[in-house]
């Protein structure tokens, strides 16, 4: 297990060392377009010689390497973490249902962004796989990995460490019988889990040094309610743009309204303006919750095109607990001066307070070459963390607590 990783393929462990779960994930290239299956379609069904013709072109023409990535396949993921010294499972529960939906909108929206390519779209088998039973089947398949896999990463743990796993689903057409009736433990058998596990430490909340300084490089992705390994490598290419200091980067259609980073959620504490819109009428008032803030909490809404993290959707329940407005819109950079907090989410992170923020001063310069070709404005928070940001990260350690599964529960 070198380098404290750990690799199971359907429940068994991993005879080579496991990489890093980065490159992991790029090994899954996926689709880069829905448009992409109906070509693929076109290429499967096409007769031989015609098929050697187009792919004659293609290498004539250079775009070959496009052409073969348009046949990959990608899986869905999600990743997770132990808490309280690796004593408990953040949010086990909603992962978990968060694996199969992302699987399911990728099976939804394309079956060969799932299932490797050599899949007929029109077989019976892969109609089948529709069945209901579907999450249910990838949920325990990921928990009889966990159970093997538990006892073996609890050994490499040191103290004051967690465990960070990432559960990956993808669909094995080999396992699949072409126009044959699909039962229960076919579907099961149709799909491969692979559970990667390494050592990870937590950054403390409130350490000023831990805050986090994002910028804004690049658009939103696509298919972003399913958490799927192409945009491990669609990303990449950011990556040049990314200033020295930006621990994130951020995503934006416009340049102005600010959708998510590439790995987290996206939150602003924004000032209410005093003038509201009431049913068509102006009204002027303070607008006050209980804990006397006159804030909301902004981040973009789902249908704008960005992943429901779990622990973005964790943030929205306590902020509705205890009070804070919220409105789901993407935060706008050109109110920036109304910003008076922001925070970022993940799985591994939870929640991480925001020191700077990065935008370019023209959109347009994102074509350049590297960071060093874009002027930059941006936004500081002096304070950090912000006194609602920490009121916000403490209901949702409450919640973690409340949810925590069992470690020992994967060891009977």
């Amino acid at each position: 297990m070198a380098g404290s990783m750990f690799l199971f393929v359907n429940g068994v462990s991993s005879p080579t060392s496991a990489p890093p779960v980065s490159k992991l994930l790029e090994s899954y290239p996926g689709f880069c377009s829905i448009s992409s299956c109906f070509f693929n379609e076109f290429i499967l069904n096409m007769p031989r010689g015609a098929l050697s013709a187009v792919l004659t072109f293609a290498v004539k023409f250079e775009f070959a390497a496009e052409l073969s990535s348009t046949v990959a396949f990608g899986c869905a993921y999600t990743t997770f973490r132990t808490q309280n010294n690796g004593l408990e499972l953040l949010f086990w529960e909603r992962h978990l249902r968060r694996l199969a939906t992302s699987a399911r909108i990728l099976f939804d929206s394309c079956p060969r962004r799932l299932f490797r390519p050599q899949i007929n779209s029109n077989s019976i088998a892969l109609h089948q796989m529709k069945s209901p039973e579907w999450d249910s089947l990838i949920q325990s398949s990921v928990n009889d990995s966990m159970k093997k896999a538990i006892p073996c990463a609890l050994k490499e743990r040191r103290s004051e460490t967690e465990l960070a796993f990432t559960a990956l689903v993808s669909g094995n057409v080999k396992k699949l019988i072409p126009n044959e009736n699909v039962g229960k433990e076919d579907i099961r058998k149709a799909f491969d889990t692979r559970l990667h596990v390494s050592v990870y430490a937590p950054l403390l909340f409130g350490v000023r040094t831990n805050a986090a300084h994002l910028a804004v490089v690049g658009n939103g992705r696509e298919i972003a309610n399913a958490k799927y390994s192409d945009w491990v490598r669609m990303r990449k290419p950011l990556e040049k743009l990314r200033p020295p200091s930006a621990t994130e980067l951020l995503l934006s259609n416009d340049g102005d309204q600010i959708l998510e980073g590439c790995l987290t959620n996206f939150f602003v504490l924004c000032r209410k303006d005093n003038i509201e819109e009431v049913n068509g009428s102006t009204e002027k008032k303070l607008l006050k919750n209980k804990y006397n803030h006159s804030i909301e909490l902004q981040t973009a809404p789902i249908s704008d095109g960005v992943l429901p993290g779990v622990v973005r959707e964790v943030v929205l329940e306590v902020c509705m607990g205890i009070g804070i407005p919220i409105r789901e819109v993407a935060p706008s950079w050109s109110k920036r001066h109304l910003w008076e907090e922001a925070f970022i989410t993940n799985s591994l992170r939870l929640l991480q307070h925001v020191e700077t923020i990065q935008v370019p001063s023209s959109w347009n310069s994102l074509r350049s070459k590297t960071w060093k070709d874009i002027t930059w404005e941006e936004k500081r928070f002096e304070e950090g963390p912000g006194s609602i940001t920490a009121l916000i990260q403490e209901e949702v350690m409450k919640r973690a607590n409340l949810e925590g599964h069992p470690v020992a529960s994967f060891l009977s």
